[in-house]
């Protein structure tokens, strides 16, 4: 595979004939409407499991608070790391937090569903829209960061 410094006329993006390019950097529509679509998808569907689930109130919000807070962990660390990559100023404690926050997320969901009197589908099924949530919640915060950065360069 070509490093990226090296550039070849199939792969540059020089505007060529008054066409305008296209950077391979920036998402395409099809992806952000994807990366979307997977994320109201895992929400919704986490949420209307929890909403026709036969458990107590205090139960269907211990599994809601979860999935907000792993929401969040993930789209701090997405923007921790990528800040980094890009050479912002990110904390080691800011870093560390976001991390830990994504892994005692993923660690607490998984703790209830192990103890709840759920079937085993039901457990799965919690697991896999929570899955499905976070990563395509990281995809959206990609998806926006990416496309804020080549709006600001047409600027």
């Amino acid at each position: 595979m070509e490093p990226l410094q090296h550039k070849t006329e199939e792969n540059s993006t020089i505007v060529k004939h008054g066409e305008k390019g296209r950077s391979p950097f920036k998402p395409t529509g099809a992806f952000i409407g994807a990366s979307w679509f997977a994320l109201l998808a895992g929400v919704v569907g986490y949420c209307i499991g929890l909403w026709n689930a036969d458990m107590q109130l205090n139960e269907k919000g211990y599994y809601f608070t979860i999935l907000l807070f792993g929401l969040f962990a993930v789209i701090s660390v997405q923007k921790s790391v990528r800040d980094r990559a890009e050479g912002l100023a990110v904390t080691d404690l800011y870093y560390g937090l976001s991390w830990f926050a994504t892994i005692a997320a993923m660690i607490l969901l998984t703790i209830g569903l192990w103890n709840a009197d759920l079937a085993r589908s039901e457990k799965g099924f919690y697991a896999m829209a929570f899955c499905l949530s976070m990563f395509s919640a990281i995809a959206v915060q990609k998806n926006t960061r990416d496309a804020k950065m080549f709006e600001d360069k047409e600027l």
